[in-house]
């Protein structure tokens, strides 16, 4: 229902704002068009499950209405409203940052499933290609006596990452710096953590557009074979491994046995996986021979 303001101009309930949304972008082509009318309403309007009879303002039409062409454009709906959660925990995004994603949850369930009897420990963590700081922020609000590094090749990566570090508390336990995965440093680690690009450069351009234009090229890009980051970690992890520490690699579809025979050429052990929520292998878990 729409009703007039003393001026005559039309506005909206939250509730038919986002019933008429959800059926614009229903008919865009949108898949997910009731959720992502939900979301962008909510972002507008500051609160989860607004009254549903709450009067839009006027600054709040006009901003909805720019949600609304964005994501008829296949701007995903977590970049039009600048942050997504993960693990419980938010995180705002950048142009330099992937979405944290929901499979990604596998890594940090993968952590807490093998050292459960470490979680009081004052462990030593690094994030190779950190992006928002997800991994390492998540892992660090499990073990409250954890330090971690974050590490990526965007000095704009890092920047949001350490903003998502202090937005969660956790910025006196959390350091981020720029750099090409493990060059420049000089000491070891109990937990090495990596979600890398792992995208096969030749398929990069069949993505969805959501990815494709939307995600940075370089937190996608893995090379021909999309397996580089990790001939690169075989060769270098066990320079910066501490005894008896781990290593938990997020990979791709149909990764597994690959990354598994890089680590092993580099004098890993392959502990096991993790599955994702649609039961892929997506959290590869290993230590050193």
């Amino acid at each position: 229902m729409r009703q007039r303001k003393d001026a005559g101009q039309l506005t909206r309930r939250s509730a038919d704002a986002r019933r008429e949304l959800a059926a614009r972008l229903r008919e865009g082509g949108s898949e997910s068009a009731a959720l992502d009318a939900r979301l962008l309403v909510e972002g507008v309007v500051g609160e989860r499950d607004p009254d549903p009879f709450r009067i839009l303002s006027g600054s709040e039409e006009a901003r909805l209405e720019v949600f609304a062409r964005r994501r008829l454009k296949g701007e995903p709906v977590w970049r039009i409203l600048g942050e997504r959660e993960f693990w419980g925990l938010p995180f705002r995004l950048s142009a330099a940052t992937l979405e944290p994603r929901p499979d990604t949850e596998a890594v940090v369930d993968a952590v807490l499933e093998r050292l459960p009897e470490r979680r009081q420990a004052p462990l030593s963590v690094l994030d190779l290609g950190t992006g928002t700081g997800c991994l390492l922020i998540a892992v660090l609000s499990e073990f409250p006596q954890a330090t971690g590094l974050g590490i990526d090749l965007s000095q704009e990566a890092c920047a949001t990452a350490q903003g998502n570090a202090a937005l969660n508390g956790l910025s006196d336990r959390a350091q981020f710096r720029q750099g090409s995965w493990t060059e420049g440093l000089d000491r070891r680690f109990d937990l090495i953590l990596s979600n890398p690009p792992y995208i096969r450069s030749g398929d990069i351009e069949t993505l969805d557009i959501s990815v494709r234009e939307h995600d940075p090229r370089l937190a996608l890009d893995g090379g021909d074979d999309g397996l580089a980051p990790y001939r690169v970690f075989a060769r270098r992890l066990p320079e910066v491994l501490a005894p008896g520490g781990l290593v938990v690699l997020e990979i791709g579809a149909g990764q597994e046995a690959d990354v598994v025979s890089l680590m092993r050429e580099g004098g890993f052990d392959w502990r096991g996986s993790r599955r994702d929520l649609g039961g892929h292998p997506r959290a590869l878990v290993f230590a050193l021979c």
